[in-house]
């Protein structure tokens, strides 16, 4: 592995944005930030790249809600899916994230997490975008608030089976989407609590009382707020009302401005501030290909004119990437570029407890790095130091 330096952009440190900045990245991992006036002496095996001024060197984008891309999707369990993912994703800024199942019986998941734990532990190279671990999405959910989930491999939350699922999982299974309103649902988020997995609310019915009781077992997170589940009403907040209210719980965003129209993003955000926000694309695997008709879960998607929808017209995913809802979430709100980076890279992070190496650029983290022109388009992406996207 080279040794890089980067030089003359703008680069988005952990505590300020560095005009005319450097970064040194050795042995795959941040080694020091500065003004271009304090570059240390570096021997002739070191790259330098040179970067316009007006292009901005940021943290990586961790995507915690992802199904699929450029044609592969998680559930196709094999090496190939995911080696596809990792490949195409840091063209959009995302340098690590969940491989995201759907509702399938059980052998197809578990086959899935299976190849997911393969991937973790014998495939994950340094130059693509890395599985950090699984989100189980499903099938523990409410029929009532399914989206675009199957209903026939549904079931109410399950402890043993989640056991045995994690172990299939090699123990990488990370957060889990559910619906506490079912049988066992605040004993499951207990379980979940307990051992180190996060629960996060979504496909749910729940009332505000049993979001209350949901929080009060450990809850702490909200899968595509407002999309499958109890909406807002003025005598029954419901599970997005209690979202926004609870400070406990961080909320994921799908912002194409499809699944959830700006105003609402905008509400959202002025809510839960910039610490309880994440972004998520959800995306299937039509995202970085043409219209056409893709399968997810089993299901036909048709996709045209930027959605992703079943033939009932439900929405099945998205094709959104994270480079564009980072611009989204600037047009929608009004806040800076460093503020929207803070939802793409270090909330995530920080919600998977994995802070200390990624997330922000500080000297010591993994050098997951994009760098943005002045239009915010990707011109590069560097994936645990090694450069894995060049327009």
């Amino acid at each position: 592995m080279k040794d890089l330096i980067l030089i003359n952009a703008k680069v988005l440190t952990e505590e300020d944005l560095i005009n005319n900045g450097f970064v040194h990245i050795k042995d795959g991992k941040i080694a020091e930030t500065g003004n271009r006036t304090e570059i240390p002496v570096i021997g002739e095996e070191t790259e330098t790249v040179v970067l316009p001024e007006n292009y901005t060197v940021v943290p990586g984008f961790i995507d915690v809600h992802i199904h699929g891309a450029g044609g592969a999707d998680t559930m196709d369990a094999t090496t190939e899916a995911l080696n596809t993912m990792a490949s195409v994703l840091p063209e959009e800024g995302t340098t690590s994230f969940l491989a995201t199942t759907i509702t399938q019986g059980k052998e197809q998941i578990i086959k899935a997490l299976i190849n997911a734990a393969d991937y973790i532990g014998h495939h994950n190279e340094p130059g693509k975008a890395e599985v950090l671990g699984i989100h189980l999405e499903g099938p523990f959910i409410n029929e009532a608030r399914k989206g675009a989930q199957p209903a026939d491999h549904i079931l109410p939350p399950d402890i043993q089976l989640f056991a045995e699922m994690q172990e299939a999982a090699g123990n990488h299974i990370r957060l889990v989407t559910l619906a506490p309103e079912k049988e066992n649902g605040y004993e499951f988020i207990s379980y979940l609590s307990e051992n180190g997995v996060i629960a996060s609310i979504g496909h749910s019915d729940a009332t505000y009382e049993q979001m209350a009781k949901a929080v009060k077992a450990g809850a702490t997170h909200i899968t595509h707020l407002f999309n499958g589940m109890r909406g807002m009403h003025h005598r029954d907040p419901g599970v997005a009302g209690a979202a926004l209210l609870f400070e406990e719980l961080k909320i994921e965003i799908i912002a194409d401005g499809i699944h959830v129209v700006p105003e609402m993003i905008d509400l959202s955000l002025r809510a839960k501030k910039t610490d309880g926000v994440i972004l998520v694309t959800d995306s299937m695997r039509a995202k970085c290909l043409k219209n056409g008709t893709y399968d997810l879960g089993g299901q036909e998607v048709s996709v045209a004119e930027g959605k992703a929808l079943l033939a009932d017209g439900t929405l099945a995913g998205s094709i959104l990437k994270m480079k564009d809802s980072l611009r989204n979430m600037m047009d929608f709100t009004d806040i800076s570029l460093e503020e929207a980076v803070k939802l793409a890279s270090e909330n995530p992070a920080k919600q998977l407890d994995i802070f200390d190496r990624k997330g922000s650029i500080a000297n010591g983290k993994d050098a997951d790095l994009v760098i943005l022109d002045e239009n915010f388009e990707v011109a590069m992406a560097i994936c645990r130091g090694e450069v894995s996207f060049k327009r």
